[in-house]
C-alpha cells in the first residue's frame, strides 16, 4: 500500500479519530474548479448572515462582522489576492476558514442553520442564472448581426437546398432568417433554464431543513430569487436546472454547427458564396494557397464536446438515491465547460459573420443554373389548367432534355417548350425568372422581400422582449 499521510483540523472532523490521507484530500477536493463560484458563495453567505442577525439567531454584532469580513474577502478575490487552499477542500470551507482567520470567533457562526449541501445548490443556481443571462446576451448579439445581413440582402437571390442539391430560389436574407429563428428558440430555452434555476434552496440544510427560526423568504429577497424550494430533500439533490442549461447549450450548438458547416461549404472554391475575413481564417504550413475556415470548423467540432458535457451529468445523476451524494460534485466541470464553450462559439461566429463578404452575384448565378425554377414551371402549367401530377411529369421531361443540352429551362425556345405542352406561352420567361419565382412566394414565412422584411421586424420585436 502507498504510504498514508493524514491531515487534521477539518471543519467537519469532530467525529473522526484520524485525519484524511493527503492523497484523498487532493482526490476529493473541488477547489480547483468550484473556486469559480467564489462570488456566488460569498454573496449567498452575506445574505445568510444578514438574515441570521435579523432573526436574532446570532448576535447582530457578529452578523455585522461576518458581512464586513465577507465583503473584504470578495474584494480581495476580485483582485486576485487570495490563494485558495486544496486542504480546505472546496470554495465554501475556503471562504469560511479565511473569514474566521480574519474576524475570529464570529466567523464560526456563519454556518449556523445551513449545510454545504444547500449552500452548493444555492451557489450553482446563482451561477446558472447569471450564465443563462450572459448566453441570452450573446445570442441576441449574433441574432442582430444576422438581422443586419438580412436587412441588406432581401433581394439577393441564392439557391435553396434539400439533400445538398439545388432546389428552389430563395434569398440570402431568407436563409439568414432561418438561423435567426433558431437563435430565438435558443433564447427561449435559456430563459426557461434561468427560470428553472430561480429557486432559492438555502434553508434545506443537509436534507431535512433546520431547527433554527430562519427566514427563507428574506434570503430569497436579498439574493433576488423569485421563489423558495418546496422540499428540502429535492432542493439539495436537484440538478435539473443545470441539465436545462446544458440542454439549451447542446441544442444551440447544434444550430451553430449547422451554420458552421454551411460557412465551410460556402467558403470553398466549389461554392464561393462567402469570403471570411483574414482575421478569422488560417493558412496552411505547406500549401500557400490555402485559406481555411478554422473558426467555423472549431465550432462544428466543439459541438460534440458540449453534447458530452450534457451526457456526463445525465449519467452522473441517473441512479442517485435521495438526497445529496458526492457524485453530484461532478456537475460543475461539465456545466462550466458547456457554458464556456458555447460562449466562445457564439462570439466566434458573431465576429466572423460581421466581417464576412457575401458574393451575391455568384449566388444568383448558381440559383439560375440548377433548375431551381422547375417547381414554378410545374405551377405555371397547373395555372393553365393541367393537373399538378401531369405538370410535374412534363417538367421532369423538360429538365432531362435541358440536362442533356446543358441549358436552363428558360434557355429553350417557346417552340421547344411547346413540344412538351402547348400550354406554354410567351409569359413563361417572365414567370420563370429567379426574381419572379421568389416574389411570388409572398406569404408569411416565405422568401419574398416583403415577407422577409416583416419577419425581420417581428424578430426584432421578439429580441426586445429579452
Amino acid at each position: 500500500m502507498p504510504n498514508e499521510h493524514h491531515t487534521n483540523a477539518k471543519l467537519w472532523g469532530g467525529g473522526f479519530d484520524h485525519g484524511t490521507d493527503t492523497w484523498m484530500d487532493d482526490f476529493h477536493a473541488s477547489i480547483r474548479f468550484d473556486r469559480r463560484l467564489y462570488r456566488q458563495d460569498i454573496l449567498g453567505s452575506i445574505a445568510h448572515a444578514t438574515m441570521l442577525g435579523e432573526q436574532g439567531i446570532i448576535p447582530i454584532i457578529d452578523a455585522d462582522a461576518i458581512v464586513s469580513g465577507l465583503r473584504g474577502i470578495l474584494a480581495d478575490a476580485d483582485a486576485g489576492k487570495i490563494a485558495w487552499r486544496v486542504d480546505a477542500e472546496d470554495i465554501h470551507m475556503n471562504v469560511e476558514s479565511l473569514l474566521t482567520e480574519r474576524i475570529g470567533e464570529a466567523g464560526q457562526r456563519l454556518h449556523t442553520g445551513r449545510s454545504r449541501n444547500d449552500q452548493v445548490a444555492l451557489d450553482t443556481r446563482m451561477f446558472v442564472k447569471d450564465a443563462c443571462a450572459a448566453a441570452i446576451a450573446r445570442l441576441k448579439s449574433l441574432a442582430e448581426t444576422m438581422l443586419a445581413i438580412a436587412d441588406k440582402h432581401t433581394d439577393s437571390i441564392m439557391p435553396g437546398y434539400t439533400h445538398l442539391q439545388r432546389a428552389q430560389p430563395v434569398t440570402l436574407a431568407h436563409h439568414m432568417m432561418a438561423y435567426v429563428e433558431m437563435l430565438l428558440r435558443d433564447i427561449e430555452r435559456f430563459a426557461h433554464a434561468r427560470e428553472s434555476a430561480d429557486v432559492m434552496p438555502l434553508g434545506s440544510g443537509a436534507l431535512a431543513g433546520t431547527t433554527y427560526p430562519i427566514d427563507r423568504q428574506r434570503v430569497a429577497e436579498l439574493l433576488g430569487f423569485k421563489r423558495i424550494s418546496a422540499n428540502s430533500l429535492d432542493a439539495v439533490s436537484d440538478r435539473d436546472f443545470a441539465l436545462d442549461a446544458m440542454y439549451a447549450c447542446s441544442v444551440c450548438m447544434a444550430h451553430l454547427s449547422r451554420l458552421s458547416e454551411e460557412i465551410a461549404l460556402w467558403s470553398s472554391l466549389e461554392f464561393r458564396f462567402i469570403t471570411i475575413s483574414d482575421a478569422y481564417a488560417t493558412g496552411s504550413s505547406m500549401m500557400p494557397q490555402k485559406k481555411n475556415p478554422d473558426a467555423a470548423e472549431l465550432v462544428r467540432g466543439k459541438t460534440g464536446r458540449v453534447y458530452g458535457d450534457l451526457l456526463a451529468l445525465l449519467v452522473a445523476m441517473k441512479g442517485l438515491p435521495l438526497a445529496y451524494n458526492k457524485d453530484m460534485q461532478e456537475d460543475k466541470e461539465p456545466l462550466f465547460d458547456a457554458l464556456d464553450t458555447l460562449d466562445g462559439c457564439l462570439n466566434a461566429l458573431d465576429r466572423m459573420l460581421a466581417t464576412a463578404a457575401f458574393h451575391t452575384q455568384r449566388m444568383s448565378r448558381r440559383a439560375s443554373e440548377g433548375f431551381t425554377n422547375a417547381t414554378d414551371a410545374a405551377d405555371y402549367l397547373t395555372g393553365k389548367g393541367m393537373p399538378f401530377r401531369q405538370a410535374h411529369e412534363t417538367v421532369g421531361g423538360i429538365v432531362r432534355a435541358c440536362a442533356r443540352r446543358e441549358c436552363g429551362i428558360t434557355d429553350m425556345t417557346l417552340d421547344e417548350l411547346r413540344e412538351f405542352s402547348p400550354l406554354f406561352d410567351e409569359d413563361v420567361y417572365d414567370e420563370l425568372s429567379m426574381k419572379a419565382c421568389v416574389a411570388r412566394r409572398n406569404l408569411p414565412g416565405g422568401p419574398a422581400a416583403e415577407a422577409v422584411e416583416a419577419a425581420i421586424a417581428k424578430a426584432r420585436q421578439r429580441l426586445e422582449a429579452y
